[in-house]
């Protein structure tokens, strides 16, 4: 299967399987970092929480300024040393001792993958050809849902062993996945470094109509939480499905995503076919909204058969969406900035994680049918505007200098 994942040849592959081997560590990671700062730190899981908010604050405050940093210095440098210190980072949490320093080492290390971010996006800006950038960002999804599948299935392996060795180890496996990233990172050519220009440094923040986008496009992705957060709260207290339709639906939408996303991601290159692959990919969440609310009083079997009818609209609207959002990222930003415009770009999805658990939590759980149908009518407005705005940064005169509107 991943060789199917792999494109063809060039710079292109060598970020595929880069990314194939940092997800690996974020998989298992992701699965841990819980069960380690609780269990061998001895946080409380009120310390963990506020100390993963600190440091989600800390990269969300730097996205910015690390993008610029790449295409100043030039992006391939930034990633290098971002991963490479990003290894010994992440092994500093095998010294921890305490809640403070605690803090202090995830907050550091929230810098360099904020840096790691931004310059892996403006790399893919700088080697790939602009109709080409949505397809390797497609290929570098579909890559990372297979990997991050695997991380977490090794992380279930160690979770059945439950030891401090264990935890310790994979604090180890995952910094030795940040070195190895950045060393691989060695294997494609440089992006040039690009020269400093009058007026001021960081044009992404007075570009209204790309900050504009990015928070719809932020409250759009909110929607990636509600399969992992949201709708097995919905399963557990308010269907009478059985629980397997879970890990069921979980698996639906990664094998779905792994097969589908490169062909959804076909002609969306330019902003206007992204912002209108967007819409309609709002379009199938908001479906999916409204499927998931009609299993509440429904039986179990039928429960079942609507709650995976909705997660396969959900999934179609998600590898639309993102299609779309790639397509407008790189498509309105100017070919000289593109570091710091994808810095800023992934703000609008952290900004939506922080707000997607309580308040999609609370329309649903709270709420029950009327919240699903108050989150697709608001799915659907917001992917309406897409087209709207993406016309108005085209008349603004900031998007990519090689594109001309009609």
């Amino acid at each position: 299967m991943l060789s199917r994942l792999l494109p063809a040849q060039g710079p292109a592959r060598v970020l595929t399987g880069i990314t194939l081997v940092h997800t690996l560590g974020q998989g298992l990671w992701m699965a841990l970092n819980a069960i380690y700062a609780i269990t061998v730190l001895d946080l409380t899981p009120g310390q963990f929480g506020v100390g993963v908010g600190i440091a989600a604050g800390v990269a969300l405050a730097v996205s910015t300024p690390t993008g610029h940093l790449a295409d100043r210095v030039g992006p391939r440098s930034v990633q290098i040393w971002s991963f490479i210190a990003l290894g010994p980072l992440t092994a500093a949490l095998l010294a921890v001792d305490g809640f403070a320093m605690y803090v202090a080492v995830v907050s550091v290390q929230a810098v360099a993958y904020s840096a790691s971010r931004s310059a892996r996006m403006a790399m893919v800006a700088g080697l790939v050809p602009p109709e080409e950038r949505v397809t390797v960002r497609a290929y570098l999804r579909a890559t990372s849902n297979v990997s991050v599948s695997v991380g977490a299935a090794l992380a279930g392996l160690l979770l059945a062993v439950d030891s401090v060795a264990a935890y310790e180890g994979a604090v180890v496996f995952n910094a030795a996945t940040y070195l190895a990233t950045g060393l691989l990172t060695l294997l494609l050519p440089a992006v040039p470094a690009q020269p400093a220009r009058p007026g001021p440094a960081l044009i992404v923040l007075r570009d209204r109509p790309y900050l504009t986008f990015i928070v719809l496009d932020g409250l759009l992705s909110m929607h990636n939480l509600l399969l992992d957060v949201v709708l097995p709260l919905w399963v557990l207290d308010r269907t009478d499905a059985p629980r397997w339709m879970i890990a069921a639906i979980l698996l639906t939408n990664t094998v779905a995503v792994v097969l589908l996303q490169v062909r959804a991601a076909r002609g969306t290159d330019e902003p206007p076919a992204a912002a209108r692959a967007s819409r309609s990919g709002s379009w199938c969440i908001a479906v999916a909204c409204l499927v998931f609310s009609l299993t509440g009083d429904a039986s179990a079997r039928v429960a079942g058969a609507l709650l995976l009818l909705g997660a396969l609209a959900h999934v179609l609207g998600e590898i639309r969406q993102s299609a779309g959002s790639w397509g407008l990222s790189f498509g309105l930003a100017p070919e000289h900035a593109q570091g710091q415009y994808q810095g800023t770009y992934a703000m609008g999805a952290d900004l939506g994680k922080m707000i997607a658990p309580a308040l999609l939590t609370w329309l649903v759980i709270e709420h029950g049918t009327l919240g699903w149908i108050v989150m697709a009518v608001g799915f659907a407005l917001v992917g309406a505007a897409m087209p709207v705005v993406t016309k108005w940064a085209l008349r603004s005169g900031k998007a990519a200098a090689d594109y001309v509107a009609a």
